[in-house]
């Protein structure tokens, strides 16, 4: 938001009891909380959108919110009613849970005597499947890439990383050379150490498509790469930029999207785009969700079973297609 924008905001949240009680909220979420710029920006925007509902039905008191209040606001996110513009399910819940924690805030500090807001849920967000392509996709995009430089090697090698073992990409630029183990002969199982979220370390094997691009780019690449470092030494990451450093997340989505184009791939494809393919691909082949679950590093196995999903909508599509009495 602009400095300009914001401090007109600022000064619509000053006006009224409940404004300047939305103001301390947020002061307290940005000094004890430590919220970030981009996430306070976003709580503002939602109690903001709470303040005017508030102010559009003449309440001018928090103490004179109710329970039936906070429940027409929440609501009235998702169907449009009472003057408020509808939201996204995802969105309609991220509001009400800052108008939960607004009121959870007010009442632990005395400054009302009841929290309106404590059995008041957000609404219930769609599930958001994976897109994943199909191997075909996968193929054409990895045999796209132009091997014939340092710099394509490293895009093959990467790419083909990203695919047969499902990685994020943060964990895949992440990497030091040391993290792999690939036998240069390859006549034994490569596996590649990755550290997800909360630092949760997990071994995932390579596949031998991976393990060949990458042993190609350590022999042929890297080294190039590697001298084109301006200080004494490069960075010890495996995967480099052309000037000797640690390769960036926008410049794996960008060698992505190229080999994409260059594929003629018409879908929409990111970095989670080839994680969501791994996922999905190994439970159409008939891998145990659990396996899966170990292999893409998720803590619970609830955040995995999505993909049941998707695989499952397959499944009824080809149904649906082939037998003489489905339809």
């Amino acid at each position: 938001m602009a400095q300009g924008g914001q401090t007109a905001v600022q000064d619509e949240l000053q006006a009224t009891g409940p404004g300047r009680l939305i103001s301390e909220y947020l002061q307290h979420m940005l000094v004890e909380r430590g919220l970030s710029a981009n996430t306070l920006s976003a709580y503002r925007r939602d109690l903001l959108r709470y303040h005017r509902f508030l102010a559009a039905r003449g309440i001018g008191s928090m103490e004179a919110v109710t329970r039936q209040v906070v429940s027409a606001f929440a609501q009235g996110l998702s169907t449009g009613e009472d003057g408020l513009a509808p939201l996204s399910p995802r969105s309609a819940a991220r509001t009400v849970v800052a108008v939960r924690g607004l009121h959870r805030f007010l009442a632990l500090e005395g400054t009302t005597t009841a929290d309106p807001a404590e059995d008041v849920h957000p609404p219930t967000a769609g599930q958001r499947l994976p897109k994943a392509i199909s191997v075909d996709d996968v193929t054409r995009i990895l045999e796209a890439v132009d091997t014939s430089t340092p710099g394509g090697l490293r895009d093959r090698a990467l790419l083909e990383f990203l695919y047969s073992t499902g990685a994020r990409i943060s964990e895949a630029v992440g990497l030091d050379v040391d993290d792999v183990s690939v036998d240069a002969a390859l006549e034994g199982p490569a596996v590649v150490r990755l550290f997800g979220k909360g630092s949760r370390e997990r071994l995932v094997p390579l596949g031998s498509y991976a393990a060949r691009a990458i042993e190609a780019y350590l022999v042929r690449a890297r080294p190039a790469l590697a001298a084109n470092a301006s200080g004494k030494n490069s960075a010890p990451a495996l995967f480099l930029n052309l000037r000797g450093g640690r390769l960036s997340r926008q410049s794996a989505w960008s060698i992505l999207k190229a080999a994409a184009e260059r594929a003629g791939v018409a879908a929409e494809v990111s970095p989670h785009t080839l994680r969501h393919s791994f996922a999905t691909h190994l439970l159409q082949g008939g891998a145990d969700v659990r396996v899966v679950q170990e292999l893409l590093g998720h803590a619970s196995v609830t955040t995995t079973q999505v993909y049941t999903l998707v695989t499952a909508d397959t499944l009824r599509e080809i149904y649906a297609a082939a037998h003489p009495r489905a339809l």
